[in-house]
């Protein structure tokens, strides 16, 4: 993964992208994180830059670092003042998988172009739209719908700052995560960016994200290709 120092300091870069990953679930709570070596290869800095942006989450109370041992996740959930939110993606039930994640849309649109979606939030919204993939085969697709005041929001920024580190940024918390579950036919476009045959069931998930006044700011739909790994949730 490249960096660009026009995005500011590198270090703060690398900690934004861990902490999203930590935030959606794609490390295991209490689970090794990953080694600074490891680190320092994939997003191709040096360890000193990792260090940093470690130092950083250990701050934050995500990670916990002991001399002689790994570096573990205790913490996948931003609280104490900051977003009250759930995990965004299921945590992985293995270790050693890669996971990459990749912004295909971020478009502000209006409503009447397609379906009751856009009138959840009035006249238009924001539609932005990721793939997950797991090592390296397309994963989980979603699509989010917000409030028109996310209009901002572009592929760069959702590159380096976790989606709901920008909606904070709007000065807006989100209180209460309302999820649902099916089974349903993706369509056909969402069908080929997962590569999988048109007709096939794959587990749909809807999720409704709130604020403090109980106002719609998030909607989103997921589809998981269940096939390559079970959605996967721990209770704590």
């Amino acid at each position: 993964m490249k960096l660009t120092r026009n995005r500011g300091a590198l270090y703060l870069q690398v900690k934004n992208i861990l902490k999203d990953r930590i935030l959606h679930g794609l490390y295991p709570l209490h689970s090794n994180f990953p080694s600074e070596p490891e680190l320092a290869d994939e997003f191709n800095v040096s360890r000193i830059t990792v260090r940093n942006a470690i130092k950083e989450l250990v701050q934050e109370g995500f990670l916990e670092t002991k001399s002689g041992k790994r570096t573990k996740i205790i913490r996948n959930e931003v609280i104490s003042g900051r977003i009250k939110g759930k995990r965004f993606t299921e945590l992985l039930e293995e270790r050693g998988h890669k996971i990459r994640t990749e912004w295909i849309k971020a478009a502000l649109e209006q409503n009447g172009k397609t379906t009751e979606n856009y009138r959840l939030f009035g006249e238009q919204c924001v539609r932005l739209e990721r793939i997950y993939y797991l090592d390296e085969v397309p994963y989980i697709h979603f699509t989010h719908f917000l409030t028109p005041e996310m209009s901002e929001v572009g592929i760069e920024e959702l590159n380096f700052h976790s989606l709901y580190e920008l909606i904070k940024e709007q000065d807006i918390m989100l209180m209460k995560f309302q999820d649902q579950f099916a089974v349903e036919i993706a369509p056909s476009e969402i069908a080929a960016l997962l590569k999988v045959k048109e007709g096939t069931p794959l587990l749909k998930r809807l999720r409704f994200s709130y604020d403090e006044n109980g106002d719609l700011i998030e909607y989103s739909i997921g589809y998981y290709n269940t096939e390559i790994m079970h959605y996967h949730v721990d209770y704590i």
